[in-house]
């Protein structure tokens, strides 16, 4: 019995010092645990998503006491930095006539334009584009079939793409929308298309394509025209009016009223005259010891504001 003691003792013991031994594997799990958690953080930190990272910083700024920093959302519980608040238009423009905006609109236009036209320039592409500022916006016309097209095909050619690549991404940098409009010259029936509608129609969808793919034009803020040979810019009979109604027009829009955009036209040829305050007729009484006179004085009255507005 004392025999069968003690080997059962010894086979506790042999059984509790092989558990002591293997005590370390849970350190090493632990560590293997810990590892692996520190990997997933540096992989979560290596692909950083710039919209989520401004709304942590935003937040923790107000959470460590920092102070006009923004507007509480309180349905995200985050801080949305003043600049991005939006604003109505309508206090942006507080005390500004419609002929100040349309003088605005015209030189923030104008701006668009040149910056264009410097970057066409560069490569020596600035002569196959045309520029027009009127009450609709800011029109970019690529002329000329044989230049962007290929005849009754839609595809665009080398030039055509070179053109797009750049002015694509100035129009991708406003927040103004963009209509593409195909147009055609008066033939009727072409080879590939059953009317000049299609073709103009499929023109344009090629460039609008190409905008929002490439360049990163919004696609929110384009839309694509098929006029057909309904608005010929030349209505001549010779190839050159011909190869003129062949164009795709890229149109910048106003987002102006239109009563701001209707002085635009105006503001080009320089006949818009500023609004001047009505006429309004004052008395001013001076009295002296001897005597008393009254004189009456009424300013000069301005001219009315014109406006003139060109048809489409």
């Amino acid at each position: 019995m004392s025999g069968r003691g003690r080997g059962r003792r010894r086979g506790l013991e042999e059984e509790h010092e092989e558990h002591v031994d293997e005590r370390w594997m849970a350190s090493y799990m632990d560590m293997v645990t810990v590892l692996m958690c520190m990997f997933i953080v540096l992989f979560a930190m290596s692909t950083v998503d710039q919209a989520k990272f401004v709304q942590l910083k935003n937040s923790l700024a107000t959470g460590f006491g920092a102070v006009d920093v923004g507007k509480i959302d309180t349905a995200e519980g985050i801080v949305v930095p003043a600049d991005l608040v939006d604003t109505p238009a309508v206090n942006q423009d507080v005390g500004l006539t419609d002929l100040d905006l349309a003088i605005a609109e015209v030189d923030d236009l104008t701006a668009v334009q040149e910056a264009m036209q410097a970057a066409l320039t560069a490569v020596g592409l600035d002569a196959l584009v045309e520029y027009t500022i009127d009450e609709r916006g800011l029109s970019v016309g690529l002329v000329g079939s044989e230049t962007f097209f290929e005849p009754n095909v839609a595809t665009l050619s080398s030039q055509a793409v070179s053109v797009l690549d750049i002015i694509g991404p100035v129009l991708a940098g406003t927040q103004r929308e963009v209509s593409v409009e195909g147009h055609a010259d008066r033939h009727g029936v072409t080879i590939n298309y059953p009317t000049d509608w299609e073709l103009s129609s499929a023109r344009a969808t090629q460039v609008l394509r190409h905008l929002v793919e490439r360049t990163g034009v919004a696609q929110e803020r384009i839309g694509a025209i098929g006029y057909g040979s309904a608005r010929p810019v030349d209505t001549g009979d010779d190839l050159a009016a011909m190869a003129r109604n062949r164009r795709v027009d890229v149109v910048l829009l106003s987002n102006q009223p239109d009563s701001v955009r209707a002085l635009i036209p105006s503001v080009l040829d320089g006949t818009a005259v500023p609004d001047q305050p009505a006429p309004t007729d004052s008395t001013a009484v001076h009295s002296t010891p001897k005597d008393s006179k009254t004189k009456d004085s009424t300013p000069a009255t301005g001219g009315d504001t014109s406006a003139v507005t060109s048809g489409h």
